[in-house]
């Protein structure tokens, strides 16, 4: 787990910077689908898509010799840092599978199309759990592979699931109007750099607030192989994200056919709806905080440690729901560089530096870490909300 969890701090950071980059497509389809304009939507498509193929590339590039360096030399449990090693490079191949399935995903979400993409997701994760088992366990005679074999298993589902998106997007009738105006050799330089300068700052805000989830867990790491586990295990990755997704969608519609006062309900909706969300398992966390770690370990000394961790998650998770909505409804209005901003100076020059102050120098652990963590998502919240207003009201106005 700790190797896991180490692999993931240092991939993670360069893979949403193509991730981010990816989304750059999100606002600018939404907004294009509610003028109607069909066939910008198609050649935002193309450009997009080698866009992605693009930075896979130079991503692979920067996992394979940054990442793997910056592993190798960042005062890690040498036996958790062998362990990671072969894990970081097979998945570092599967980005380019990656960035093309998101392109595709992309588009068909921001068009309203969200089941599809979905299954196609719950589907995938099913067959990697499934070859992950046969891989990791070495089942029906196959060696047992260890950590490999979940990479081995993440590469083969990324393959497949890019194949069957593009097969959905280009052959279903629900994107006929678009399609047909589709191609691979339609290069225009203009709307790729349109896409970059959505993309580049929503790359920069994924960067800064999973940078410091990974720079906490190389501080967890340096505090023992036990609390970095801990670490990984209590991590709570959230619904809030497709919520903020939904947000972005339709405040872009509504932004892209100038209906301001329908993007406002749907911006208010959707904070709602992610506070009851997180108000919900934070609840689930604090009563069952003692047995929830044991989904993935049996590891006493990380379960009792994970167990406390989960009581501050659930504060945690609030602040982080509302935050990822806010940044959700801002893309969608195109308002990228300020939120840009915002997220850097409170995980950066507030979350960070306080989690180092608590966790280390405090020696307060990895609980210390995560309060730090906590202050900074609680700034950010707060900021990005007020950011809204700001943008809205100003809208409004004119």
């Amino acid at each position: 787990m700790a190797a896991v969890s180490l692999v993931h701090s240092v991939f993670m950071v360069v893979l949403v910077i193509g991730l981010g980059v990816a989304y750059g497509l999100t606002p600018l389809i939404a907004q294009e689908n509610g003028k109607s304009n069909f066939k910008e939507c198609a050649e935002l498509l193309s450009n997009s898509l080698w866009l992605n193929v693009a930075a896979a590339i130079f991503l692979f590039l920067i996992v394979y010799y940054g990442s793997m360096f910056a592993m190798q030399h960042a005062d890690q449990d040498p036996q958790v840092v062998a362990t990671a090693k072969p894990y970081l490079l097979i998945l570092s191949l599967s980005i380019l599978p990656l960035m093309v399935f998101q392109t595709f995903k992309q588009f068909a979400e921001r068009l309203g199309f969200t089941k599809q993409a979905m299954s196609i997701t719950i589907w995938g994760n099913v067959l990697n759990v499934i070859i992950a088992l046969i891989l990791v366990k070495g089942i029906s005679g196959i060696e047992p592979m260890g950590v490999q074999g979940v990479g081995i298993a993440t590469l083969i589902d990324r393959v497949l699931m890019m194949l069957v998106m593009m097969w959905y997007v280009l052959r279903s009738e629900n994107f006929r109007v678009y399609i047909k105006h589709f191609s691979v050799k339609f290069v225009d330089f203009s709307k790729i750099i349109k896409v970059v300068k959505i993309g580049l700052p929503v790359a920069m805000q994924y960067v800064f607030e999973i940078g410091v989830f990974a720079v906490a867990a190389l501080m967890a790491g340096n505090i023992g192989a036990t609390e970095q586990a801990a670490h990984q295990t209590a991590i709570t990755y959230m619904m809030a994200g497709g919520i903020a997704s939904a947000a972005t969608i339709k405040v872009g519609n509504s932004f892209g056919n100038q209906n301001y006062k329908r993007l406002q309900k749907f911006a208010y909706a959707s904070y709602h709806l992610v506070i009851i969300f997180m108000m919900f398992f934070a609840l689930i966390f604090t009563l069952f905080n003692q047995y929830l770690p044991y989904l993935i370990t049996n590891d006493t000394s990380v379960v009792a440690l994970a167990a406390q961790l989960l009581i501050i998650a659930a504060l945690f998770q609030l602040f982080d729901g509302t935050q990822v909505v806010g940044l959700g409804t801002l893309r969608g209005m195109g308002d990228v560089n300020v939120p840009t901003l915002i997220t850097f100076v409170a995980y950066w020059l507030i979350g960070l530096p306080v989690a180092y102050i608590l966790g280390i120098y405090f020696n307060a652990g990895v609980k210390g870490i995560w309060y730090g963590l906590t202050l900074g998502l609680l700034t950010s919240s707060a900021l990005l909300y007020l950011r809204f207003r700001y943008v809205i009201n100003k809208v409004l106005e004119k």
